[in-house]
């Protein structure tokens, strides 16, 4: 309720104030506790993860949604042995996923509502994804990564992180999944934070389905967009754009950064920039200068790894892009040299509500 009528910026700094205040939490947390058993929880907290989605593959919240059950119940709804699954809940509910009720009937509370296929914002891809075997393997190349500098990913499976998706239908699908909930969080949030109303072309480079550019036009009514990604990419976003009421404003261009970009007013890019390399990163930038007016905009959506030593999502998320090879999340230096020599003059870095920054930049 907080977040729907206050300011933007009253948002962003409450919600900076409760990262902040989580650390602290945290660290008292690992001062009460000897080091051996605080490095302990951290080397088995895979578990949890794990135990999540076993929960999100069988389905749980879904079968809890109309009520509280009993095991037995429950395991009968999912499919699963009435034994076994009462231990997965056990430890779930111990980790504040899930409740039970004092007849012993599990229900859901608000962590696990998140976990139900069918809210608004649903984690159940991204919990399945992340946990999925497969990608419990790539994450096991960590150690060869940091040892070469190289794909672990690419030393494991023989080949780049896409090609192998297309090759893996199943793990495909989870990783849209896992893609669209996580988008789904993050466009409003990164839509509130700046004022696109002065701009009459908005440009979503790389996005998708236009999820953020429909986030970003229900806040500038005025503007039009135009959705650039590749053609297999954009093919299917005709129907999301007109089921979120944006449909009639949005033209769709179908090609690769790599080669241009359609013109407009203000460029997006979320989450595109740490997908690449610095050669390929400054080279998309290019292209997207060159077809800028000189006075355009650039905006890029992404997690900006800061100086200080608190915990930061991005500083995890980097060794997952390690794994993938030349990918990388950046400081806000390393961004700044990054635009330099594709020719654009970083302005300003922006904060969000939630992990994203908007890094504004303009020609040099």
């Amino acid at each position: 309720m907080l977040t729907r009528f206050a300011s933007p910026r009253l948002v962003i700094r409450l919600a900076r104030t409760s990262e902040a205040a989580r650390h602290y939490v945290l660290r008292l947390h690992q001062l009460l506790a000897p080091p051996p058993a605080v490095i302990t929880e951290m080397i088995v907290s895979g578990w949890t993860a794990q135990a999540i989605t076993a929960a999100a593959d069988l389905k749980v919240a879904d079968a809890l949604a109309a009520g509280p059950l009993s095991v037995e119940a429950l395991a009968r709804d999912v499919g699963a042995d009435p034994d076994a699954l009462d231990r997965l809940m056990r430890a779930l509910v111990s980790r504040v996923v899930f409740a039970q009720r004092r007849d012993g009937r599990y229900r859901l509370n608000a962590l696990a509502e998140t976990l139900r296929s069918d809210t608004p914002v649903s984690l159940a891809g991204a919990a399945r994804f992340y946990g999925s075997r497969l990608h419990r393997e790539d994450l096991s190349m960590l150690t060869a990564s940091v040892q070469t500098g190289e794909s672990g990913f690419e030393k494991l499976r023989g080949m780049e992180f896409w090609e192998f998706l297309a090759t893996t239908p199943e793990l495909a699908e989870l990783f849209n999944q896992a893609m669209t909930s996580l988008s789904k969080m993050s466009a409003p949030v990164i839509a509130a934070a700046y004022d696109f109303t002065p701009f009459r072309t908005v440009v979503d480079v790389g996005g998708g389905q236009g999820r953020l550019l429909a986030a970003i036009l229900d806040v500038a009514p005025g503007a039009r967009g135009v959705l650039f990604d590749l053609p297999d990419v954009v093919a299917e976003a005709p129907a999301l754009l007109r089921q979120l009421g944006v449909g009639g404003r949005v033209d769709i261009v179908g090609g690769s950064f790599f080669d241009s970009a359609p013109e407009g007013d203000v460029y997006v890019l979320k989450h595109v920039i740490h997908d690449w390399g610095d050669d390929d990163a400054v080279s998309i930038l290019r292209n997207i200068r060159s077809a800028a007016p000189g006075d355009a905009l650039i905006l890029l959506a992404e997690i900006v790894i800061p100086q200080h030593h608190r915990e930061n999502l991005g500083k995890l998320l980097d060794l997952e892009m390690l794994i993938g090879g030349e990918a990388r999340e950046r400081t806000a230096e390393q961004y700044r040299r990054l635009l330099d020599r594709a020719g654009l003059r970083m302005t300003r870095i922006l904060p969000t509500a939630g992990p994203h920054s908007l890094i504004e930049a303009r020609s040099a």
